[in-house]
């Protein structure tokens, strides 16, 4: 869910019926977007984006615990509200909603202090266009996470659940090919040129020259252009593409490399088997 498009009252009443109808299996995925989508679409301000996202944890928790009524004093929410508007007749309340009060919660996070964030106060992260060679990229931001979480938290303790573009076929090159508009999407055209998260995490990748090349061609109305820009190496480090048995060889990678939980972004129905199959 993005945190600027709900209030995280409603957002933790959500996550207790979804876990109740799931019979305990939720997971609350939490992301703060950008500022084109959260002022363009949401109309609210983009702000401290780590701040809201620490505030709207701690509010969302103490919806589940249910200890007491809610009552916050932050940057960015008031609950009750007092503003110089308000009509004063707000008052403190409770869930009258009883579930589980330690649903987890993950942060889709790519940048550096994101990351850490997500290390610190969550209980797993989602990163997007995670390549499983680059996991040293992020060590820093994770243990600083921990150190600040104390109590011992380490990967160990910590959900690691990237989303991988699945792409079954014989034509490896076909394959790449239904996933390179997406990349070239999230890397040239998905934030303004310098104010791209995804551009910045290919650049650490290693991919600068190929990440400018993406965003100029994408920003000039280029699309095609700027997807036949991204290299094959940038999507077999973040996809499984091609055969069976290639997607097996590759997908070994993954396993060695710290993630716990694998989210397949599939579209084809044999892809899903091929993975269910793959994973046992």
């Amino acid at each position: 869910m993005q945190i600027p498009a709900r209030t995280p009252t409603l957002t933790a009443t959500t996550a207790l019926t979804l876990d109740e109808l799931s019979g305990g299996r939720f997971r609350l995925g939490l992301g703060v977007s950008g500022p084109q989508v959260v002022e363009g679409w949401h109309g609210v301000p983009f702000g401290k984006p780590l701040q809201r996202t620490r505030e709207y944890v701690e509010i969302v928790r103490s919806v589940w615990r249910r200890e007491k009524p809610v009552e916050f004093k932050g940057q960015y929410y008031q609950i009750p509200y007092a503003g110089t508007d308000a009509t004063g007749l707000g008052k403190p309340l409770k869930s009258i909603l009883h579930g589980r009060a330690e649903i987890p919660i993950y942060l889709a996070a790519i940048g550096p202090r994101n990351v850490a964030l997500a290390a610190e106060i969550a209980d797993g992260w989602l990163p997007v266009f995670f390549s499983p060679q680059r996991m040293s990229v992020f060590k820093e931001s994770l243990e600083s996470g921990f150190s600040r979480a104390g109590g011992g938290k380490s990967l160990a303790r910590f959900d690691v659940a990237p989303t991988v573009p699945v792409m079954l076929g014989d034509d490896v090159a076909a394959c790449r090919a239904m996933v390179k508009p997406r990349l070239a999407l999230y890397v040239g055209g998905m934030g303004a040129r310098g104010r791209n998260f995804y551009n910045d995490l290919v650049c650490r990748y290693g991919y600068e020259g190929a990440a400018k090349s993406i965003q100029d061609l994408y920003l000039s109305g280029k699309k095609e252009e700027a997807a036949a820009a991204v290299p094959d190496a940038l999507v077999d480090e973040v996809a499984l593409c091609g055969p069976r048995e290639r997607i097996r060889e590759r997908l070994e990678i993954w396993k060695s490399s710290g993630v716990t939980t694998l989210i397949c972004g599939v579209g084809q129905v044999e892809a899903l088997r091929v993975m269910a199959e793959l994973a046992l």
